[in-house]
């Protein structure tokens, strides 16, 4: 008899169990489809530009990421595009690729010499790598190219001014590198301690 106990109030736990769910599932019944999934994909729609899409993820801070975007946009503009060069190089710095940063940005200047923001970014390069001086030179080259409009090149000329000056004096290296994108929008590079 107490087995036939147990089997009955575990029949009944079931049931109630089996009527939750049941109520459950009704609630929801009423949600929107559509609410739930992901849009789909339009195949006709035209793909987002891997320039706009790697200097998207720099901003975001997913170098790698960009650096794939700007190896897809060399697929389609050519490994020697300037654009495509100053993605490439930015990447590669945000990623602590200094030697390859300084590689792709040199050969961006090379093809588009009047661009401020290759400059620019080639000098943050060279601060980072310690040439302090070398730096100076690039970026009045940029802040000249810029007739002195962006913020950003003129601080970083003014850090690397400052570093060159007092390049005797050992000072804890805490700054702030600021790069500049084309287009719109500035990165910022912070120097690791």
């Amino acid at each position: 008899m107490a087995g036939f106990g147990v089997s009955a109030h575990i029949r009944r736990v079931l049931a109630l169990l089996g009527l939750m769910l049941v109520a459950g599932c009704a609630q929801n019944a009423d949600v929107d489809k559509e609410a739930i999934f992901a849009p789909g994909i339009d195949p006709k729609a035209e793909a987002a530009d891997g320039i706009t899409v790697g200097h998207r993820l720099i901003s975001a801070g997913e170098h790698e990421l960009a650096l794939r975007a700007f190896s897809r946009a060399a697929l389609e503009r050519g490994e020697t595009d300037a654009e495509v060069l100053l993605g490439l190089g930015t990447a590669n710095l945000g990623l602590g690729r200094l030697g390859q940063a300084e590689d792709m940005l040199r050969l961006a200047v090379e093809k588009e010499g009047d661009w401020p923001e290759l400059y620019n970014n080639l000098g943050v390069v060279l601060m980072e790598q310690g040439r302090d001086a070398e730096a100076a030179g690039i970026f009045r080259k940029a802040y000249a190219l810029d007739n002195g409009n962006t913020d950003e090149i003129r601080d970083n000329l003014r850090l690397a001014l400052s570093k060159t000056e007092n390049s005797v004096t050992t000072e804890e290296n805490n700054n702030d590198y600021k790069l500049i994108q084309r287009g719109s929008g500035n990165y910022l590079i912070r120097q690791a301690l």
